[in-house]
């Protein structure tokens, strides 16, 4: 019985992983003989500070990753925060050519998980359609800020 039940159960394998490829959509040659992302392209440093040890961006492989934007500067609470971070993401997405509805996906890092709610009634303001991907952490934050959001968008 032990035999008969092995294989049936290789014979179910063989079959599901047949069925697998069978299902896939046929590749090309031209299709297979290119890479993902091309070996020689190079990543494009975007608005590098001099005086710090990070760029604004970086643009790779049709992707456009933003460096974390703080929502210091002006009104201090978790919502003019947010509000103030995103506008500053939105603002570095139009100048390298990306806008909020290419943003593929957003990580938040909160001073105080308990303020999530609150900060996601703004975040949502910003993302009305194309809603990305998302992650939000509790996190020690610089100074006295409230909440730090990075992105990755399609450039």
């Amino acid at each position: 019985m032990f035999r008969g039940a092995t294989a049936l159960a290789l014979s179910l394998a063989l079959s599901l992983a047949l069925s697998f490829v069978a299902c896939q959509p046929p590749v090309s040659e031209a299709d297979a003989a290119q890479p993902a992302v091309q070996q020689d392209a190079s990543p494009e440093y975007l608005n590098a500070n001099p005086r710090a040890p990070y760029s604004e961006g970086v643009r790779y492989g049709g992707l456009l990753f933003l460096s974390g934007k703080l929502g210091g500067g002006g009104e201090r609470g978790i919502q003019p925060e947010t509000r103030i971070a995103l506008e500053s993401i939105q603002d570095a997405l139009e100048r390298f050519g990306s806008s909020m509805d290419r943003v593929l996906k957003c990580t938040v890092f909160l001073a105080d998980m308990a303020e999530w709610g609150a900060m996601n009634e703004i975040y949502a303001e910003f993302f009305p359609q194309n809603k990305p991907a998302r992650t939000a952490v509790g996190a020690g934050m610089s100074g006295t800020a409230r909440v730090e959001i990075e992105c990755i968008a399609a450039a």
